[in-house]
């Protein structure tokens, strides 16, 4: 399946054989003390720039509507964020993993955006919008 938005994400995770919860880190964009002039530049017209974690959090499905709900959500904690990561974990024998079965994997997610390892989630950017990484 192809996901070209948000929806399309819940879609195919309600779809798959296993129950599955929705692992999510919110990251912002930050700039490099080292920077150069023209990275400097490209930042402040809105590319570029570092990725660092700045909150996360594991929803079942049955906690999930929208993007906007979940953005809307993610303002009460009072962070601007740029980025949203989203990963897939799934249950076993028909059970849907809880948030302690989530815990090991999300940590997992935020080292891995840390050191710019985020091939292996999808992204969407503040407006809903899937992020590609090139």
């Amino acid at each position: 399946m192809n996901i070209a938005s948000f929806d399309d994400l819940l879609r195919a995770a309600r779809q798959q054989p296993l129950p599955q919860r929705m692992l999510f880190v919110f990251a912002e964009a930050e700039l490099p003390a080292d920077s150069t002039a023209e990275q400097r530049a490209r930042f402040d017209a809105g590319q570029g720039g570092a990725l660092v974690p700045l909150m996360c959090v594991d929803k079942s499905l049955d906690e999930l509507s929208t993007f906007a709900a979940l953005a809307d959500e993610s303002r009460q904690f009072g962070k601007a964020w740029a980025m949203v990561f989203v990963a897939g974990l799934a249950g076993h024998g028909g059970h849907p993993p809880t948030s302690k079965d989530a815990e090991a994997p999300l940590q997992k997610m935020v080292d891995s955006i840390k050191v710019g390892s985020v091939s292996a989630f999808l992204a969407f950017d503040r407006n809903g919008q899937p992020a590609l990484f090139g």
